[in-house]
C-alpha cells in the first residue's frame, strides 16, 4: 500500500486570495491513473499552508514520522522568489537527496517552458519515505507526475522489501 500525503504551499492561497489547485491536481492525477478499488494507493493527508520554512519542514516530518506516509508530494514554493522556501525546508527535513528526480523533473518541464530552468524542484528520502517538490501550477503537475510515477512506486517497493 502506498500512502500519500500532499502539502500545498502558497502564501496567497492560504490567505484565500485565490483558490489552491495544487492538492486537487495531485488527487486528480491519482484518481485518473489508478482505480479506486485497486487498494494500492491512498491519499491519506492533505493540507494547504503558507510559505514558512519551519511550518513546511515540520509538516513533512509529521507526515513521515507520525503518520508513516510513504510518499510526500509538495506543490508550490519551488521558484526563485525569496518567499519560495519549499526546497530549503525539504533539505532540512530529508536525510538524503535524490538528485536525479530534480534533474529529471526540470528536464521534463523544460519541454513546455524555458522558465523551468528557474525551478528548484528536488526529491529526497526521510526514513523509508520519498519527498518530492512539484511546482504549484496544475499544468506543470500534470506534466511531471505521469513521467515519474513508475519511479515513485519503484522507490516505495524497494524501501519496503523485507
Amino acid at each position: 500500500m502506498i500512502k500519500i500525503g500532499i502539502i500545498s504551499i502558497s502564501d496567497r492561497a492560504s490567505k484565500k486570495v485565490y483558490e489552491d489547485k495544487g492538492i486537487s491536481s495531485v488527487i486528480s492525477f491519482f484518481d485518473n491513473h489508478f482505480s479506486s478499488d485497486s487498494g494500492n494507493i491512498s491519499i491519506e493527508k492533505s493540507i494547504l499552508i503558507p510559505d514558512d520554512l519551519e511550518l513546511i519542514k515540520n509538516k513533512i516530518v509529521e507526515y513521515v514520522d507520525k503518520h508513516k506516509l510513504n510518499v510526500i508530494i509538495t506543490t508550490g514554493g519551488t521558484g526563485p522568489s525569496k518567499r519560495d522556501l519549499t526546497p530549503n525546508a525539504t533539505r532540512e527535513a530529508i536525510e538524503e537527496e535524490l538528485p536525479g528526480f530534480g534533474e529529471y523533473m526540470r528536464s521534463e518541464s523544460l519541454k513546455y517552458s524555458k522558465n523551468a530552468i528557474l525551478s528548484r524542484q528536488l526529491a529526497g528520502i526521510r526514513k523509508d519515505s520519498i519527498i518530492l517538490n512539484l511546482p504549484g501550477n496544475p499544468k506543470s503537475i500534470g506534466e511531471i507526475l505521469p513521467s515519474i510515477i513508475d519511479q515513485i512506486i519503484h522507490f516505495v517497493e524497494e524501501r519496503n522489501k523485507d
